[in-house]
C-alpha cells in the first residue's frame, strides 16, 4: 500500500495542514485555520494531526486518526485528554507500526515533565505513555522528541530529541539519541555537543534510519567540523552500543543544514536533502556513500506465514532463489527491481536472501509473526 498524498483536511470546525514532509491522504474543505499540522500515513493508514484552533478559539493539542483508502475517517485518540497534558501534546513525528499491531510515536511537548513523550497506541485507541522526557535535571535525558522512531529487529525503539542533554544548556540543550524498550526503560546513547565548544559531532539531530549494516544513521542540522557561523550540519553513524562516528561535515560551499531523514537505496548509498546550498541555492539533493554493499529490502519488515511480501532491490532479473532465514520461498520476478514472495510455512525470523546470477543479496532481519 503506497504512501498517500493530499493537501488539507478539515475536521468539523477546524482545518489541519500537513507539513512539507508529511502527506495527508483524505482531504475535505469546510472552514479555514492558520495552524499547521504534521500528518503522515503509514502502511496501516494511521496518522497524526499536530494541533489547531477550532472556530470557538479553543486550542487543540493533536490527535491520532485512522483513515481508509475510501476516505473514511476515524479519530483514535485526542492528546491533552489528561490533566496538565500528562499524556502529551503535539505529536509531530510520523507513526510506526510494530509486528504486534500497535502504533508508536512521539509528542513534542506534554508528559509528566512537559518535555515530550514516547507513546504506544493499540488499534482500538488505548494509549500508554512509555516515557516522559525531562525526567532528569536540565533535561539531560532529552527534550522535544519531534522525529519518528525506529523499531530495530531487537524489538527496541530508537529516536532523537531535538533539544535536551547536558551540553549547551543556554540553547535548551543540543539534543540526544535514545534507546527505549517497549516497557519504558530509556537509555541515552549519545548527547550532542559533548566535545565543546565547537560541537564537531553537531547538534539538533534529525530522524534516524536503520541501515543495511544494522547501524543507525542520521544527520544534525547544526555545526560539525567546520568553523562556520551557525554551523552547517553533519551525517553520523551510531552503533547499537552507542558509539557515534561523524561521517561527513557539511560546509557552505555546496550544501548545508540537512533537515530531513536520510534514505538508503538498495545500492547501499544514502540520499538526502539540505535546506540550503551555496548562494544563491535554496536547497540541495545529495548522495553519500558509506561503503555499504547492495542489499534487498522487504515491505513490510514483518508478516505471517503465507503473507505476500514485496522485496525491493537492484538487478533482480534472473533470480534463482529466495529464502526466509534459510527456508525456501515461492516467488515471482515483477521487474529488475522488485520480487514478490510468499512467507513459507517453515519460515522463522531472520534474514531474507535473494540469489541472482551476479550476487547474493541479503536484507535486515524479517520478523515472522504469529
Amino acid at each position: 500500500m503506497p504512501y498517500a498524498v493530499g493537501v488539507r483536511h478539515c475536521f468539523l470546525h477546524h482545518c489541519l495542514w500537513p507539513a512539507d514532509h508529511s502527506p495527508l491522504l483524505h482531504s475535505n474543505r469546510r472552514r479555514s485555520s492558520r495552524r499547521r499540522t504534521t500528518t503522515r500515513i503509514e502502511r496501516a493508514l494511521y496518522g497524526t494531526t499536530y494541533g489547531d484552533y477550532d472556530y470557538l478559539k479553543k486550542e487543540l493539542y493533536g490527535s491520532i486518526f485512522e483513515i481508509s483508502t475510501a476516505g473514511k475517517f476515524k479519530n483514535l485518540y485526542t492528546f491533552c485528554s489528561l490533566a496538565n497534558c500528562a499524556d502529551g501534546e503535539y505529536p509531530r513525528g510520523a507513526l510506526i507500526q510494530a509486528p504486534n499491531g500497535n502504533l508508536y510515536g512521539t509528542t513534542l511537548g506534554g508528559g509528566a515533565y512537559n518535555g515530550g513523550t514516547v507513546f504506544e497506541l493499540t488499534p482500538g485507541g488505548k494509549l500508554t505513555t512509555l516515557y516522559s522526557f525531562c525526567a532528569q535535571a536540565n533535561c539531560a535525558d532529552g527534550q522535544a522528541p519531534q522525529n519518528p522512531l525506529v523499531l530495530a529487529p531487537n524489538g527496541r525503539l530508537y529516536g532523537t530529541s531535538y533539544y535536551g542533554g547536558p551540553y549547551c544548556i543556554e540553547y535548551g540543550g543540543c539534543g540526544t539519541v535514545f534507546e527505549l524498550t517497549t516497557s519504558g526503560k530509556l537509555t541515552t546513547l549519545h548527547q550532542f555537543c559533548s566535545t565543546q565548544p565547537n560541537c564537531p559531532d553537531g547538534f539538533t539531530p534529525s530522524p534516524l534510519i536503520l541501515a543495511s549494516d544494522g547501524s543507525l544513521y542520521g544527520t544534525t542540522f547544526h555545526d560539525g567540523a567546520y568553523d562556520l557561523s551557525d554551523g552547517a550540519g553533519t551525517i553520523f553513524k551510531l552503533t547499537a552500543g552507542g558509539k557515534l562516528t561523524t561521517l561527513y561535515s557539511f560546509d557552505n560551499t555546496s550544501a548545508q543544514w540537512p533537515w530531513t531523514a536520510l534514505l538508503q537505496a538498495t545500492d547501499g548509498a544514502f540520499y538526502g536533502t539540505t535546506l540550503s546550498g551555496s548562494y544563491p541555492s535554496d536547497g540541495t539533493v545529495f548522495a553519500f556513500s558509506a561503503g555499504l554493499a547492495p542489499f534487498v529490502k522487504t515491505q513490510p519488515a514483518f508478516g505471517k506465514v503465507g503473507a505476500a511480501i514485496v522485496i525491493l532491490g537492484k538487478n533482480l532479473t534472473g533470480a534463482t532463489a529466495v529464502t526466509f532465514n534459510g527456508a525456501a520461498a515461492s516467488f515471482a520476478i515483477v521487474s529488475d527491481t522488485e520480487i514478490t514472495a510468499t512467507v513459507p510455512s517453515d519460515a522463522t525470523s531472520g534474514v531474507v536472501q535473494v540469489t541472482t546470477p551476479s550476487a547474493t543479496l541479503r536484507s535486515l532481519p524479517f520478523i515472522v509473526t504469529p
